[in-house]
């Protein structure tokens, strides 16, 4: 029985990869999707669900990191990359 369920935990991580490369976009249909089901109901889910495809939504996929320097006058800055 656990043979079983392990497999198919690998099948369903093997499954979601592709999907985790497209979170752009399926963040903005479920985004696009719920608020528009709070504003006009079922129709207004598909719409926003429709429209957040499109446009799409906030990556939390990548990872950006800090960069820091110092400059002539020893002062440190900081920026995202």
């Amino acid at each position: 029985m656990r043979s079983i369920i392990k497999t198919g935990i690998c099948a369903l991580a093997l499954i979601a990869m592709p999907v985790a490369a497209q979170a752009g976009t399926l963040e903005g249909v479920a985004i696009g999707a719920g608020t528009g089901a709070v504003v006009a109901g079922p129709v207004g889910a598909v719409a926003g669900g429709v429209i957040g495809g499109v446009v799409g939504g906030p990556d939390v996929v990548t990872h950006r990191h800090r960069h820091c320097w110092t400059n002539g006058y020893g002062h440190r800055h900081c920026g995202w990359r």
